[in-house]
């Protein structure tokens, strides 16, 4: 379990968990290491999608949002 300091917003600590979750889910789709698809989502302004969006988002399927997150990267230039 991790740790936060209690000073954080509980909405903070639901978007980082969330944010854990989507990038792990998609490193499982897509073959890669938790820390190739940090960076592949990081490089394709992917966590900024998530910090816009996360009302919506979090309350979609991990698999929607996985198939959401590549779309996104795509258009955003990536090639998964």
């Amino acid at each position: 379990m991790v740790r936060y300091c209690h000073c954080m917003a509980k909405e903070t600590i639901d978007i980082i968990e969330y944010t854990i979750a989507l990038i792990n889910e998609f490193a499982d789709k897509y073959g890669l290491s938790e820390a190739a698809s940090f960076k592949y989502i990081d490089d394709h302004n992917g966590l900024r999608l998530i910090e816009d969006h996360y009302g919506i988002m979090h309350t979609l399927s991990f698999a929607d949002g996985v198939e959401g997150m590549a779309s996104y990267c795509r258009r955003q230039g990536g090639t998964i």
